[in-house]
């Protein structure tokens, strides 16, 4: 019952159908009220449960918000059924398993309407219902504050979630709201949560802030669209996207967020165009996992708050950066793991403590018309197989310009490296690389410096003072061709050389170290050279499994790959001898965990075959759904096909296969990918081998329902994950590639720590030892650096507690 009456007031088109009433109920007046009424309620609170199915006005009296307060003592204080409006109005509901205010049907208005309540929901909205909500605010301690489900919609203007014990506002079951000038803040969990398919949210002129959790979510298929908004003051990252999310932030801010500012992985996919990233405490940037990819255009990202990199690539993803600026940051750019591509155009990377650009673990880097300034390291490639190419670029006021080591082989044409503290460009431990037409001036050392023999290439090069010498190469070194340097005058000729030969016509080997006066090494005149034969395969099976064997643990793997490679060694022996072989089908399936080494066994295993004459080439070809499933019907056979083709001669490796069949597949084009695969796999199955690889659950699964799939392949090799002793071995490695050693009682603190970490999904394994290395050198850094007369063994060793704090429960590894 009320507390007071109610008025109805008809508002008809003739004056003779107006009529008033008072009625002892909310209830009784809306089963009277016909459409077009307004019902004006009198002050006071009403425990009624109310149920709106008439276009009729619901509203209190005029400048007295929240003099209406519908709470009943449980279930849903307002239910909307009927395109009605709802003004100043205050719901509190009591129900943990219900809303305080539910929107079922139609296109209602409400308007300033407050929800103080501790119910399932503030608002919800759900199926086919549009509301539009104005100047609307909800306080919820027990739930979610705003739930936007199974395919509902509608705008919410000017609208503020106060707090909430879940999310502030979730969507999903395919609905699609729109925010305009909203806030969220003090919610326990995500700010903003989209998840499940077809799911998708807009917000425009919003902001997100003071949030126990991520700012923004999106997973598991759903979208988003940001337009000139702010996340800031999270808990956790600021905005997270998982499992095939999509994401478009168009002039928006993200900053003051203690962990990554923009976590991407599993397939999801972001557009930033004209946003800032700032005051961060990890990853301004953090992009993980085959498929997923950022674009980023006219984008800033700055003021690093920790130690780490501001934007991390890593395990086969990708990220592009255009006409973009990074500063102020520990390392602006580390792209590493094979697959793993970044593309960066028309960019600044400035400010920069330690290095600019750092390339590793296999993967591949683009900068053209970039400008990198004042950092320790402008760009260092730093191992075998990562690459790529700087084009156009000026390197200006760093330690050292370029750094190539162990076998890393970029390509570097036409940049400029000025003022360099020690090197323009270093090259050492194997490295390779190509110079052209790259020019280094005001070094306060060398100009170019390449030892221990590496094998670069060096062509049109020029330096100009530099304090130390242009040029200074070990014995054996590099192959130069038409460089010069201002200390000698330009290439100097042998002695023997003719006098009047022009110096452009010159070609130079190194073959002895350069003194301080001689800009470049001895050189002889260019010859005529005989064509180069075609190297032959690199190395033989013996060489490619003696690495296999260098590989951590992996015991059982080891032995599978051996016994597959004696049998296909042995079926040519045969064949050659004019005997039967056994046929063998050399597709394979990979179980196990990521970061386990599947990718890097199927990159040996292509090698191997290549070198017992199975495969033309050997590489290795690495997708997954992304790249096979296609939008519409007959674009994923293409994408297929093209895949296939690429791998010719070669290894397909699926990663996370099953995907192509979801347990929910329904009318999915996965299906599509897979009957092409069989069909490819039968038609070329001596061209190229495949091998799929997942989580054992699910690629269990995907064999058992796919029985054309599993008939291809020969045997499934599983990868288990590594024990502490495993992981502690990878953690030496690490140490000792990097010219570190573990002091005393750190083997044994590691073998404790890794014991104790959390093994659960986002257990890294391998990857999850290598970033322990890398965190123990930086607080070994921290703790060294303070250090005034640092010896050997104090720039060397790592103690126990050098190593990071163990992970929470759930979080990655």
């Amino acid at each position: 019952m009320a507390q007071g009456t109610v008025q109805v007031t008809h508002t008809g088109t003739s004056r003779w159908r107006r009529r008033t009433g008072e009625y002892a109920s909310l209830a009784a007046a809306l089963e009277a009220a016909a459409d077009g009424d307004v019902l004006t309620v009198a002050p006071g609170t009403y425990r009624e449960n109310l149920v709106l199915r008439r276009a009729v006005t619901l509203r209190g009296p005029d400048g007295a918000a929240g003099s209406v307060r519908i709470a009943p003592v449980d279930g849903v204080p307002l239910t909307v059924r009927a395109s009605a409006t709802v003004r100043g109005l205050q719901m509190e509901g009591q129900d943990a398993a219900a809303p305080a205010l539910l929107v079922e049907e139609g296109a209602p208005e409400l308007i300033d309407v407050r929800v103080m309540t501790r119910s399932a929901a503030g608002i919800e909205v759900r199926g086919g219902a549009r509301p539009t909500v104005r100047r609307c605010t909800v306080d919820n301690a027990g739930g979610v504050g705003i739930a936007v489900l199974d395919g509902g919609g509608g705008v919410f203007e000017e609208c503020e979630v106060v707090a909430a014990g879940q999310a502030g506002v979730v969507v999903r079951g395919g609905a699609h709201p729109r925010l305009e000038r909203c806030r969220v803040h003090h919610a326990s969990g995500a700010g903003l949560l989209a998840t499940g398919e077809h799911s998708g949210l807009e917000a425009t002129g919003c902001e997100v802030y003071e949030i126990k959790g991520a700012g923004v979510q999106v997973t598991g298929r759903a979208g988003a669209h940001l337009t000139d908004c702010d996340v800031h003051r999270t808990t956790g990252d600021g905005i997270t996207l998982d499992t095939d999310a999509v994401l478009t932030l168009a002039d928006c801010r993200v900053h003051d967020v203690p962990e990554n500012a923009i976590d991407l992985r599993s397939r999801s996919v972001l557009t930033l165009t004209r946003s800032s990233v700032r005051r961060f405490g990890r990853n301004g940037l953090s992009v993980w996992d085959p498929g997923t990819r950022v674009d980023a255009n006219q984008c800033e990202i700055h003021d690093s708050t920790g130690d780490y990199p501001a934007v991390w690539v890593s395990d086969g993803a990708t990220a592009v950066l255009d006409a973009c600026r990074v500063r102020d940051v520990p390392d602006a750019l580390f792209v590493l793991d094979r697959g793993s591509r970044v593309d960066v155009v028309d960019s600044d990377l400035s400010q920069v403590r330690n290095t600019a650009v750092s390339v590793s673990d296999g993967a591949t880097a683009q900068l053209d018309d970039c400008r990198i300034r004042e950092a320790s390291t402008g760009a260092w490639f730093r191992d075998h197989g990562s690459g790529g190419t700087l084009a156009n670029c000026t390197v200006d006021a760093t330690q050292t310009g370029v750094i190539v080591t162990k076998g890393a082989d970029p390509t570097v044409e036409r940049c400029t490296v000025t003022s360099p503290a020690e090197a323009g460009f270093y090259v050492s431990a194997g490295g390779r690389g190509t110079f052209h037409g790259c020019r280094v001036s005001d070094s306060s050392g060398f100009g170019f410096h390449v030892i221990d023999g590496c094998r670069t290439t060096l062509r049109k090069c020029r330096t100009e003072r530099c304090a130390r010498g242009g040029f200074e190469f070990a014995e054996d070194g590099p192959l130069v061709e038409e460089c010069t340097s201002d200390e000698s005058g330009g290439v100097r000729p042998a002695a023997n050389a003719p006098a009047a030969e022009p110096a452009h016509q010159m070609a130079t080997r190194a073959t002895q170290p350069v003194g301080l006066l001689g800009g470049v090494p001895r050189q002889q005149p260019a010859e005529p050279q005989e064509p180069q034969q075609p190297p032959g395969p690199s190395r033989t099976p013996k060489d490619v499994l003696a690495e296999l064997d260098t590989l951590v643990g992996l015991e059982s793997v080891k032995q599978e790959v051996r016994a597959l490679t004696d049998m296909i060694e042995v079926g040519r022996k045969r064949r050659q001898a004019g005997l039967k072989a056994a046929s063998v089908r050399r597709h394979l399936v990979f179980t196990g965990s990521p970061g386990t080494g599947k990718t890097t066994v199927a990159r040996l295993y292509g090698e191997i075959l290549a070198a017992l004459d199975v495969l033309e080439k050997g590489h290795l070809v690495e997708v997954s759904r992304v790249d096979l499933v296609g939008e519409h019907i007959g674009s994923t056979a293409i994408r297929t096909q093209e895949a296939f083709q690429r791998a010719h001669g070669g290894v397909l490796f699926i990663d996370e296969a099953y995907a192509l069949s979801p347990e929910d597949s329904g009318r999915d084009f996965g299906r599509e990918a897979i009957d092409t695969l069989v069909k490819l796999m039968e038609d070329q199955r001596d061209a190229v081998v495949v091998i799929v690889a997942g989580y054992t659950a699910e690629m269990e699964r995907f064999l058992s329902v796919n029985p054309g799939v599993a008939s291809r392949f020969s045997r499934t090799i599983t990868f288990s994950d590594y024990v502490p002793e495993e992981l502690l071995r990878i953690v030496e490695q690490q140490a000792d590639e990097h010219e570190y050693r573990l002091g005393p009682g750190t083997a044994e603190a590691l073998v404790t720590y890794f014991t104790a970490i959390p093994k659960g999904p986002a257990f890294g394994n391998g990857r999850t030892a290598r970033q322990t290395f890398e965190s123990m050198v930086e607080r070994h850094a921290g703790r060294v650096a303070q250090v005034a007369d640092a010896s050997t063994d104090d720039l060397t060793l790592l103690y126990p507690e050098d190593l990071p704090e163990l992970p929470e429960p759930g979080r990655p590894a």
